[in-house]
């Protein structure tokens, strides 16, 4: 099966969409910042949709697909095939370097349409907000700690395959169309995953190393983060 890594359209966001929603089940920080009693699938959905939305314009967001050919015999085009992985990465940006006026229009229409959701679904679908600043809170101050380069990082936001594709090499084909760039660049990559095993010995085997451990804790309920970091390869 051969797979091509493709931006991300708005025709592939209900596939990635599914691909993010299967993936992150059982992820332990999806189960600690939501409130399993109170989650709506299509309130997070939509949240999904705006935020994917906002990632075509700003973002390094990408999908995974076997490659199909182009046109049939009588030249109309095919399908493109499901989605069966989803990347997405914010660019390096310097610390120093003052936010332009796109992109805070840009996060200013996320944040719109995030109200939007709130306001049709009567709230957060689940998400208890408490957490969701704790742990930003906390992904600041690690990011603090460990960012040393003034150019910026490679920010890998989200990875996700579906379980059907799993084990196929996906996951490390949506990875190395970032990770090549960075090389050739010769800027650094930086993510956080909640899952040690198997997921940190995964990165390791694709060049990351462990900078820190992060603990999002809310008075006995706590969960761990493990944040990575990735030197630019040379030949």
């Amino acid at each position: 099966m051969a797979i091509e890594v493709v931006p991300l359209t708005e025709a592939d966001i209900p596939g990635a969409i599914h691909v993010i929603q299967q993936a992150f089940a059982d992820d332990p920080y999806f189960k600690w910042v939501f409130d399993a009693s109170t989650f709506n699938k299509r309130r997070n959905y939509d949240s999904l949709a705006a935020r994917c939305q906002w990632g075509i314009k700003n973002a390094i967001f990408q999908v995974a697909r076997e490659k199909t050919d182009v046109t049939k015999d009588d030249g109309s085009s095919t399908s493109p095939s499901p989605v069966l992985g989803v990347s997405c990465w914010l660019p390096p940006q310097s610390p120093t370097q003052p936010e332009t006026w796109a992109s805070w229009m840009q996060g200013w229409i996320l944040s719109f349409n995030q109200l939007i959701n709130n306001i049709r679904y009567l709230g957060h679908g689940g998400l208890r907000t408490n957490r969701y600043w704790i742990w930003k809170q906390q992904q600041q101050k690690a990011q603090t700690e460990i960012w040393d380069d003034p150019r910026g990082y490679y920010f890998c936001n989200i990875v996700a395959v579906s379980p059907e594709a799993q084990g196929k090499g996906i996951g490390r084909l949506l990875f190395e169309a970032i990770t090549k760039i960075a090389d050739t660049e010769g800027v650094k990559c930086y993510l956080e995953s909640s899952k040690n095993k198997p997921n940190v010995q995964i990165y390791e085997r694709m060049g990351f190393e462990m900078s820190r451990t992060m603990e999002c804790r809310d008075a006995e309920d706590a969960c761990m983060l493990y944040c990575m970091t990735r030197n630019p390869k040379t030949e």
